[in-house]
């Protein structure tokens, strides 16, 4: 009887270990594709890596083409002269030069007023493997390149991640806001963004009660922008994002191992929110992507 009994206690404690092991095998391959997404998302031919250019109108007419002539230089191959930016009163418009058109949502222009990415989506037009659009930054309104053969693009050397580590995944609670919030939030570069905030979530991490402010984009997400003690130094200095579902029922899951780098980590023509100072934890979130070097 009391091997019988040994023997299922131990057959019990095998079947826990066994489960505890294949549930964090599952929570690592979980971990592991969602890395390959995002760099496989990085380096597609609409990713951070092919943004070649950013360029602030500041005049109401301004050239661009392949031409150093040109107000805005496009990469050789394109046309010398591919055309001309309007802007007024707050919209731009765009002509193309003689024997010059685009392409827009499958359709062949040569003018017309472009939308912008703010609120979005903007008007893109395309000149062979180069695609140009209007973005808005703060009060400025610019011209954003893509280029498919953009040499950041070319150079990539791959992310770097810490270790998975499931104790940075917590569980927080959301406290929302009477209503939500719209608050100003510089970017790199200066500009102030205005981003709607729905309240705060609050969890704790290695004992410490935290907590971070949300913005959203989007009815799906939360969006966080924090930074920690990492940050300069495995981490990059500026900022980091954290992205999860909404809450069920006020309970939002935080999973640090899924912290991402913002798109100026990577590019010096993307333009980055800062966080806000109640977003600057003073703990060490070792999780996460870490500083890309791949610029060195």
């Amino acid at each position: 009887m009391r091997a019988a009994t040994i023997a299922a206690g131990a057959l019990v404690l095998s079947t826990m270990a066994c489960q505890r092991q294949s549930a964090s095998t599952g929570y690592r391959g979980e971990i592991e594709a969602f890395r390959r997404a995002r760099e496989a998302k990085l380096t597609s031919d609409t990713g951070w890596l092919t943004i070649a250019g950013l360029f602030f109108l500041s005049k109401p007419e301004s050239t661009f083409g392949s031409d150093p002539q040109n107000d805005i230089v496009l990469p050789a191959g394109a046309p010398s002269r591919a055309g001309t930016f309007f802007l007024r009163d707050g919209h731009v418009a765009v002509k193309a030069a003689d024997g010059v058109s685009f392409v827009l949502d499958d359709r062949t222009i040569r003018d017309g007023e472009l939308a912008s990415d703010n609120p979005g989506p903007p008007d893109r037009i395309s000149l062979g493997d180069l695609t140009l659009w209007v973005h808005q930054s703060g009060d400025r309104l610019a011209i954003r390149l893509r280029d498919k053969n953009n040499q950041l693009r070319k150079a990539f050397i791959g992310l770097s991640w810490f270790d998975v580590n499931d104790a940075y995944r917590v569980e927080g609670t959301f406290t929302p806001f009477e209503e939500p919030k719209m608050v100003e939030v510089p970017n790199l570069l200066g500009d102030v963004e205005t981003m709607t905030s729905p309240g705060t979530v609050a969890f704790t991490l290695g004992g410490r009660p935290l907590s971070l402010a949300v913005v959203t984009e989007n009815d799906r997400e939360f969006w966080f922008i924090f930074r920690d003690l990492t940050s300069g130094a495995e981490t990059y200095p500026a900022v980091r994002f954290l992205y999860t579902p909404r809450p069920v029922n006020g309970k939002v899951t935080l999973d640090f191992n899924k912290a991402e780098n913002p798109p100026c980590a990577y590019n010096p023509y993307a333009t980055c929110p800062l966080p806000p100072p109640e977003n600057r934890l003073p703990v060490r979130i070792e999780a996460g992507e870490k500083n890309y070097t791949g610029h060195s």
